[in-house]
């Protein structure tokens, strides 16, 4: 594929609202994780909460959108100039020309839960203020961001579980391929809400402790929530060996099973491989992987399987879901921007809260940060059922 040009980039997670927060947090191996006090929850468990949402308000003229997801997308939006961004290459491509493509998985029902709680005790009729369409739809985040960023292209909203916010950087670039459109805002934003809590909690999959990826004695996931935006455009005929290309992507899926993977990582292989060919680079050219990583025994090992059988030991890996925890539908975003700012930085993030890595798993797992000249690095991201997706990004066009 030719490589699209990813010209802006933002987050919003636990560990820092705007780059150069997050940056700070990756480099000192700080993690956000917290003893979960979300609403009230009463759950033994550690979460990624974003502080000070409840103070984010939102344009006037969208106030029908307001919930706690619009609101972080609404966060993000505000950082690192993206915004500006945005409008700029609205007026370079036309607003029709840029879409607005963004994964999520649970959007606004946090909203509906709290409505739950008004609804009628005669009839059980949720509130008449209640707005599914602006808050619980799950196309609410991309029919907010493209308003908000008065945008007029393409707008769709992928939950694929937590492929979600990989797999819109996959669609993008195919519409640009087809002509389509000239640029997109793709991520996703995914916000704490007590169904995710307590569903996950159902499956005996979160961690009483802050979750320690890849480590011999992992414990469960820790939940997060983040909103993570890239501006990706058409690149031109020359690239800058200073930016930042989407240079792969693979997808693939398991169907396998509703919620665990491939115990031998089949489907992440194969998204994996669907990434490298599509990039036409080797394994050996890959200089870093950012894993899936959620720290549950079964989805750990069954990457670490596919990771092993592909690149061995000579690639650099870690997960970097011990910083922000896991974002679900937002983590592919999320992650993306966190391997842009490796590739900036030629810095490969260690991972917070593991202790020792598994020997069990045969790959070059990173426990501490590491500088050193990164081109090209892999971002994997493995949701339930089996949806895989895998970006690869690069430094310029080598």
């Amino acid at each position: 594929m030719k490589p699209i040009l990813l010209s802006s980039l933002t987050a919003a997670s636990c560990i820092g609202t705007g780059l150069e927060a997050t940056r700070a947090s990756l480099r000192a191996g700080r993690s956000g994780l917290v003893p979960c006090r979300f609403e009230d929850a009463t759950l033994p468990c550690w979460i990624g909460e974003v502080a000070g949402l409840d103070q984010v308000t939102l344009p006037a003229d969208l106030v029908r959108f307001d919930c706690r997801n619009n609101r972080l997308a609404q966060l993000a939006l505000a950082q690192d100039g993206f915004a500006e961004a945005v409008a700029a290459a609205a007026g370079r491509h036309g607003r029709e020309r840029v879409g607005v493509l963004l994964g999520t998985s649970t959007a606004g029902i946090l909203t509906t839960e709290h409505a739950y709680r008004r609804r009628d005790a005669g009839s059980g009729a949720l509130p008449a203020d209640f707005d599914y369409r602006g808050t619980h739809n799950i196309h609410s985040v991309s029919d907010f961001v493209r308003q908000a960023c008065a945008l007029e292209g393409p707008a769709l909203a992928v939950s694929s579980a937590c492929s979600s916010s990989a797999k819109v950087f996959a669609t993008a670039a195919r519409m640009i391929e087809v002509g389509l459109i000239d640029a997109a805002v793709v991520g996703g934003v995914d916000s704490l809400c007590l169904t995710t809590l307590y569903g996950f909690n159902s499956l005996e999959l979160l961690s009483p402790e802050p979750c320690r990826p890849f480590d011999a004695g992992r414990r469960g996931i820790s939940i997060g929530e983040a909103a993570a935006f890239v501006l990706l455009e058409r690149a031109p005929d020359v690239v800058s060996n200073e930016a930042i290309v989407l240079r792969g992507y693979g997808e693939s899926s398991d169907a396998h099973h509703m919620s665990s993977p491939h115990p031998e990582g089949l489907g992440a292989r194969l998204a994996m491989e669907a990434a490298l060919a599509r990039a036409d680079l080797a394994p050996t050219d890959i200089d870093y992987i950012n894993l899936h990583g959620t720290a549950t025994p079964s989805n750990d090992s069954a990457e670490g399987r596919a990771v092993a059988d592909l690149f061995g030991r000579t690639v650099p890996a870690s997960s970097t879901k011990g910083y922000t925890g896991h974002a679900l539908g937002a983590a592919g975003g999320l992650e993306a921007v966190i391997a842009a700012i490796a590739l900036q930085d030629g810095a490969i993030p260690g991972s917070a809260g593991t202790r020792t890595a598994d020997p069990a798993i045969g790959i070059d797992y990173v426990l501490t940060p590491r500088s050193r000249p990164i081109v090209h690095v892999l971002s994997n991201s493995f949701g339930f059922g089996g949806t895989n997706a895998s970006l690869i990004l690069s430094r310029g066009s080598r």
